[in-house]
């Protein structure tokens, strides 16, 4: 019987759900350093106590409302991240 190579075993893969994963794992740390619970950050944010909930549970949450409860935690700057790498077309560059 063969073994089947997985390149996983070696090296870590990023998925959609690693990095949701990582997100919320993030999130919810930072968020209990600054001592604010769920319900205190919905207050200050304007997001619902749900939303905030089912975020920090399953990671589902609307960009518009991620942005809002990041803002609360100073993380808002953060996003000004995403999407600034070029596109590599020619490895020559």
């Amino acid at each position: 019987m063969k073994n089947k190579f997985d390149i996983s075993d070696f090296v870590p893969v990023v998925t959609e759900q690693s990095v949701n994963n990582e997100i919320v794992k993030r999130f919810k740390k930072r968020r209990k350093e600054y001592g604010i619970t769920q319900r205190d950050l919905s207050k200050r944010s304007g997001v619902s106590y749900g939303s905030i909930r089912r975020f920090e549970l399953s990671g589902e949450i609307s960009l518009h409302s991620l942005l809002r409860i990041s803002t609360v935690i100073g993380c808002l700057k953060d996003f000004n991240q995403i999407f600034i790498n070029p596109i590599v077309k020619d490895i020559r560059r």
